[in-house]
């Protein structure tokens, strides 16, 4: 049987269709596991436990940052091995370890100054152990990638979002139990990662077993830390509103507030999909180094860069018109009083999306290393203003902190790339 389901996840006519054609139904299903998890728990549950898991995913979400340690794109573009898999392994069992102990340490201090009952700080704990799943599954499909097969990377985790998503739903149905309703769709994580990528693996991976002298440890994690610093930064920003609810609001808020957030990370996801396929053809114009390429990158920037508010604009018409409505029938909750905040959220959307656009320009010209400071100013930002805003203004201010702290990302990191791209045009003229 194990046999049949590797047959069945290599089987494919032409590698490459099927790698991106995965690629993008494992993005769509890994950014609709909570919309869709939480349209059932307010309807089973109640908006009570739907703000509970609403804040768990988010703090794990945050935490599955320390596990990958940014190294996926490392490692699957390290075609020539400078490090084996072995080694990838070790250093993912030492992350993976670190979540752990920050998963730990965050719930003992849920419990101990944000006032956490222990069913809350274990349905956190068992939502951060679902992201470990992910985290170590992660440097296996980071060998298969490295090996040409992301179709069958991206099926293994296709099919294990699709069983945890059903079997959380399942058991809510049956139970009504948030915390048993977790120990289940941990559980059947578990099992699907055994079954499609551990089983798939051996076709791939040498051996299981980590092996990393003290030296190659040493220059991995210098190699992964910039990276894991700018992902867990842009992580910990989007999230701050749902942290400073956590903290001041109550847990019918914290359901409320991601309800009206989803139409904004629609808006993020749908600039993804347009922007991903355009990498390539950029870094070409870029690294041709021609006056006419140069000024054929900056018309395609132009034209995204309309894109983007067009989507923003046509975000902000429906969230005002039949926004609130369609939210409020989907997830069975009242939202008559939000429309202000859903549109306030929206802009933020619009915001996040130029940010990444932004970003993405600034790695093709190989200026990351500035990403770290935009990051971190707008995480000060976050810091600074989460307390002020929610504490005092409630939902209101959760969804101006959003925009506020998008909005200082975004124009921070078009200065850096107008800057850069200006810098580069009198580089040209003088050449």
């Amino acid at each position: 049987m194990l046999n049949k389901i590797c047959d069945l996840l290599e089987k494919t006519g032409n590698i490459r269709r099927s790698s991106y054609l995965w690629n993008a139904i494992n993005a769509m299903l890994s950014a609709l596991q909570s919309p869709v998890i939480l349209m059932v728990m307010t309807r089973t549950n109640g908006v009570y436990d739907a703000g509970v898991f609403s804040i768990a995913f988010a703090v794990a979400s945050l935490m599955l940052y320390v596990g990958l340690y940014g190294l996926r794109r490392f490692q699957a573009s390290d075609i020539h091995e400078k490090y084996s898999f072995q080694e990838y392994q070790a250093m993912r069992f030492v992350t993976c370890g670190a979540m752990i102990v920050a998963s730990v340490a965050y719930c003992v201090y849920g419990i101990g100054f944000k006032g956490y009952g222990p069913e809350k700080a274990a349905v956190v704990f068992l939502m951060c152990m679902l992201k470990l799943v992910q985290a170590y599954t992660d440097v296996i499909h980071g060998n298969m990638q490295q090996k040409d097969r992301l179709d069958v990377a991206t099926k293994c985790s296709s099919v294990r979002y699709v069983l945890e998503v059903l079997g959380l739903i399942a058991a809510l149905a049956v139970t009504h139990d948030l915390l048993l309703s977790s120990i289940v769709c941990v559980a059947v994580s578990v099992i699907g990662m055994m079954l499609t990528t551990v089983n798939a693996g051996h076709r791939y991976c040498e051996s299981y077993r980590p092996s990393i002298s003290r030296g190659k440890f040493r220059t991995l994690l210098i190699d992964g830390f910039p990276i894991f610093i700018s992902l867990f930064l842009n992580m910990y920003i989007s999230n701050a509103p749902k942290y400073a609810i956590d903290a001041y609001l109550t847990e019918e808020i914290q359901a409320v507030y991601n309800i009206i957030f989803m139409p904004a990370f629609m808006v993020m996801l749908i600039a993804n999909f347009i922007f991903n396929p355009i990498l390539t053809s950029y870094a070409e114009l870029w690294l041709s180094g021609t006056r006419e390429a140069f000024l054929e990158l900056n018309r395609r920037i132009r034209q995204q860069l309309l894109l983007v508010l067009g989507l923003t604009v046509l975000g902000l018409a429906v969230a005002w018109t039949i926004g609130i409505p369609i939210l409020s029938w989907i997830f069975g909750v009242d939202l008559h009083a939000y429309r202000i905040e859903l549109c306030i959220v929206m802009i933020g959307g619009g915001a996040l999306a130029y940010a990444t656009f932004f970003s993405t320009v600034v790695t093709i010209i190989r200026e990351q290393n500035f990403l770290l400071v935009c990051y971190g100013i707008a995480a000060l930002a976050a810091f600074v203003l989460s307390g002020i805003l929610v504490r005092n203004h409630g939902i209101l201010g959760a969804a101006t902190l959003y925009a506020v702290i998008m909005t200082i990302l975004a124009v921070l990191l078009a200065v850096l790339t107008f800057k850069k791209l200006s810098d580069a045009r009198r580089n040209l003229q003088n050449a």
